[in-house]
């Protein structure tokens, strides 16, 4: 029997802390009016920035951690079952990848902002998730020859928010 879709508004905001979360939060007007859940590991930055909003918390280490990366699928896919959101959007960085996996297989929405530090070429989850995306944005035009990427402005300039 097909699950039905409790909210299909919901949306799955996933990212790292630092530099990653405050891309996500520059891009606020593009989920603000959403129903929300964060994904994001433990940090001080996540405990102030994020105080007021629901949040999952992953587990790190995640730049070629293997085991943890098949932590972080487990719960991706406990975390998705229960929150169901109909699109997942990250601006980085390992942890993206098992969310983009798993939602890839279940048909959600997979959006992904590379980092405003990236110029020339992508970083190791922008190249990862590429194929997954349903949408994947480019911060520097110089990236705009990828043949799916999108650019509309940066989150420093705020034009893509």
């Amino acid at each position: 029997m097909k699950r039905a879709r409790r909210d299909r508004e919901g949306i799955l905001l996933v990212a790292s802390p630092g530099g990653h979360l405050l891309q996500m939060l520059a891009l606020e007007p593009a989920w603000c009016d959403r129903d929300r859940v964060w994904v994001t590991l433990r940090s001080p930055d996540v405990t102030y920035l994020l105080r007021d909003e629901r949040v999952i918390y992953g587990h790190g280490p995640t730049h070629r951690n293997v085991p943890n990366f098949f932590r972080n699928l487990r719960a991706a896919w406990r975390v998705l079952r229960e929150q169901d959101p109909a699109v997942i959007v990250s601006t980085g960085a390992g942890l993206a990848l098992p969310y983009f996996v798993l939602g890839k297989l279940q048909r959600r929405r997979l959006v992904y902002v590379e980092s405003i530090t990236r110029v020339e070429k992508l970083a190791l989850t922008g190249r990862l998730v590429y194929p997954l995306a349903d949408s994947f944005f480019v911060q520097w035009s110089s990236l705009e020859r990828l043949d799916r990427a999108r650019f509309h402005g940066s989150v420093a300039d705020g034009s893509i928010a």
